[in-house]
């Protein structure tokens, strides 16, 4: 790993191909960020027309199941009018509102304690066996639920309200299945209220009904009813025994209870939350019935969703962005590639230049620069270092002819030197010898001259005599001596002046 930088600083070719590589990386990453940026916003917005649209005809589905409930139970409604004085038709005005709508799974009709001479309470149960529609086996009752009729929402709030009612989901039935009734209060003559009229509607056929049209590959729809009750669900088990809040405190996201409260709010729009790991989007709106004469129009306070993973939504684009992405690598790496093979070729010149310029360095003036038949800045480039190779070349012989002759006068002087040396020395030699000459008769004449000034009362006149001859002896010696000293010198200077 560490060899890559010295490659890369020590390769002009890899520098500008990376240089070149790295620019066009910059352009086309930016160029893909916002494109893709606005793909991803583009995609939103078209979810967000596809969930509308979706929303909408999951309400106008849902509708018509509570519109054609609605009409089948007004239809008996009036049919009972009148006639709730007999007892055993009670079960066979329930049946027949079974029989007539197949998203009905149950009846009641359920009577004022007071209504009959007895003051029994009174109810007559039909349901199917199982909630299914498989079955056409009808089951008659005379109670629901583990607690009396009378203490039963279904039966108690159409009475207080007066007008026909959906109720929450309730879920304390003889099958253990959940359910949503739709209640209608029965009046006498007198517009008195006297009992209620209810169906069921199974909330698992409902789901399954809904969920046959999925909106996506993993997405489906919801409904939750005013206390946050699945109304709509693919899972049974939330439908039977959980709300959406109670999910919430079993673990769930925070995440999912933001989006839960806005649904239950009644507000419209989009959330993302995160499910099992996943990010979720549920886009949601107030459930809204269809205005038809005649129908009770009260507001239900449910919201209806519309649930994707993120994977549906954005799972093309991110397939689309990591296949471009894994395009626009390959296609970078290949064109470094191929921008480092024509730069190295483009270069080839000047590391010939580099190699031929290193060779100088090391002494090698003679070093042939070949011939370039490029007209660009590397050819221009090539000739004048020819140029100035030649140039070296011409001044480094002229230097090393310099050299020589220097070496020679170096040699001869040197010589001289030498030759000057051992005359010096001879000199030296010969003034030394011929001192030492000197001392012999200059003694023996200062010894003469001094016995002549000393004694030359006492010394008679062959004493005085002798000395005198010594010392024109001694002295004719060292005028031999002097003589050939001068005679040497007049002869060396000679030879220098030769020289």
């Amino acid at each position: 790993m560490l060899k890559w930088p010295k490659i890369i600083n020590k390769t002009l070719s890899v520098k500008l191909s990376l240089m070149v590589v790295c620019e066009i990386a910059l352009l086309l990453f930016v160029a893909l960020a916002v494109m893709f940026y606005f793909a991803r916003q583009t995609l939103k917005a078209e979810a967000m027309r596809n969930a509308e649209q979706t929303l909408e005809s999951t309400v106008q589905h849902i509708d018509n199941i509570l519109l054609s409930v609605e009409q089948a139970t007004g239809n008996i409604y009036w049919n009972l009018l009148g006639k709730m004085n007999n007892r055993e038709q009670m079960f066979h005005y329930c049946q027949t509102v079974i029989e007539s709508n197949s998203y009905i799974v149950g009846c009641a009709i359920a009577m004022d304690p007071n209504f009959y001479e007895d003051k029994k309470p009174f109810m007559a149960y039909v349901h199917r066996k199982g909630f299914n529609n498989e079955s056409e086996e009808l089951v008659m009752a005379k109670a629901f639920g583990g607690k009396p009729y009378t203490q039963q929402t279904w039966y108690t709030e159409p009475l207080t309200e007066g007008h026909a009612c959906w109720m929450e989901p309730v879920k304390d039935t003889p099958n253990d299945e959940a359910v949503t009734c739709f209640s209608l209060p029965l009046y006498d003559g007198n517009w008195k209220p006297i009992g209620v009229l209810s169906v069921d509607v199974s909330l698992a056929l409902l789901s399954q009904i809904v969920l046959d049209a999925k909106p996506s590959i993993n997405g489906y729809s919801t409904l939750l009813g005013k206390n946050g009750a699945f109304l709509v669900h693919p899972d049974p088990v939330k439908l039977s025994h959980e709300t959406v809040f109670t999910q919430c405190e079993n673990g769930a996201d925070p995440s999912v209870r933001i989006a839960a409260e806005a649904m239950v709010n009644g507000e419209r729009g989009y959330k993302q939350f995160v499910m099992n790991g996943e990010d979720w989007y549920v886009f949601y709106r107030p459930f809204e019935r269809s205005a038809v004469p005649g129908r009770a129009m009260e507001e239900l306070k449910w919201s209806v969703g519309v649930v994707y993973p993120e994977e549906d939504i954005f799972g093309d684009y991110n397939l689309l962005l990591t296949i471009v992405l894994v395009i626009a690598i390959i296609g970078m790496l290949l064109t470094w590639v191929l921008c480092t093979l024509i730069t190295h070729r483009q270069l080839e010149p000047l590391h010939l230049l580099t190699e031929s310029a290193e060779r100088i360095a090391r002494g090698h003036y003679g070093e042939t620069i070949p011939d370039s038949r490029r007209k660009d800045e590397i050819g221009r480039l090539q000739f004048h270092f020819q140029q100035m190779q030649r140039a070296l070349a011409e001044r480094m012989s002229q230097l090393q002819q310099s050299k020589e002759t220097l070496q020679e006068r170096n040699s001869v002087l040197k010589q001289t030197y030498t030759q000057t040396q051992e005359a010096d020395r001879v000199k030296t030699a010969f003034l030394h010898n011929m001192t030492n000459q000197m001392i012999g008769p200059a003694d023996a004449i200062v010894k003469s001259v001094t016995e002549l000034c000393e004694h030359y009362h006492d010394n008679t006149r062959q004493e005085a005599a002798g000395n005198v001859d010594i010392i024109q002896q001694e002295g004719q010696v060292i005028t031999d001596l002097l003589n050939s000293l001068i005679e040497t010198a007049e002869s060396e200077k000679g030879k220098e002046e030769r020289v």
